[in-house]
């Protein structure tokens, strides 16, 4: 199987951990906010880790074997991390999204069902996901591409069921909250289709690509994910859970790296 075809199959398996996670919502308990504030710390932990380790580094190596020094390199990877939230944050203001803890971000949109609103905000959270993944396999590295794929999967998994858990503490039914949350991760795929192929028609694209998805995961991670554990954590649950999940990702990468 090609690259592309890879990073598309890596990304929606990746994606479609959101779902897996979010199956508990069938039960009949609902968390309280410190147990939503350590699973979505684990996801920005994971997250965090997963850009520094699987993209930040390699992407810096993939520069310097591609002839450019090591300051050129990092001037490559510090330009495109800027671009790559710069590029984010742009369609976070050009589109309407709703969060459930930040609430309406974007444009007003008085036509649309705040659910479609809140799809569209998770959307554009998974997006970068998929890519990174994407651009993982597009670089020829296939161990490389299976650690950021699993390490995508393993943050969903807590992202997916506070996203079901919140869908449901706003009187949606359990299946409903499933269905919508399992939906937002297959956005993944399309993601990694595009960060697989841009790489694969040109190596000399992959420090870019992998700088790009770096900085769109730490938009998603500073403008998204820390806001939430500030709101939904009790003292200090959403810090432990951002180490908790930071050092699973570290360990992933170094033992499978």
């Amino acid at each position: 199987m090609d690259t592309v075809a890879l990073g598309a199959s890596a990304s929606l398996i990746a994606g479609l951990g959101t779902g897996i996670g979010a199956l508990p919502v069938l039960l009949p308990w609902m968390p309280d906010a410190k147990v939503e504030g350590v699973l979505l710390g684990i996801g920005g932990g994971i997250m965090l880790a997963a850009t520094s380790f699987s993209l930040v580094v390699p992407g810096t190596a993939a520069a310097m074997e591609l002839g450019y020094s090591e300051a050129i390199a990092a001037l490559i990877m510090g330009l495109g991390i800027c671009l790559g939230s710069g590029l984010l944050w742009l369609v976070h203001n050009r589109f309407p999204h709703e969060h459930v803890f930040k609430g309406l971000e974007g444009p007003a949109a008085k036509n649309l069902k705040r659910i479609w609103l809140f799809v569209a905000a998770i959307t554009l959270h998974n997006f970068p996901e998929g890519l990174a993944v994407g651009v993982g396999f597009g670089s020829g590295d296939t161990t490389q591409g299976l650690t950021l794929a699993l390490g995508i999967a393993l943050q969903n998994m807590p992202e997916g069921l506070v996203v079901a858990w919140s869908l449901k503490s706003l009187q949606y039914s359990p299946y409903y909250a499933l269905g919508i949350s399992t939906l937002t991760g297959l956005v993944e795929p399309v993601g990694g289709l595009v960060g697989a192929g841009l790489v694969s028609i040109a190596q000399e694209a992959l420090p870019w690509g992998m700088a790009l998805a770096a900085g769109a995961m730490l938009f998603v991670i500073v403008d998204e994910i820390i806001p939430d554990i500030s709101q939904k954590s009790l003292g200090q649950s959403g810090t432990l859970g951002v180490m908790a999940g930071f050092v699973v990702m570290m360990c992933l990468d170094i033992a499978l790296g």
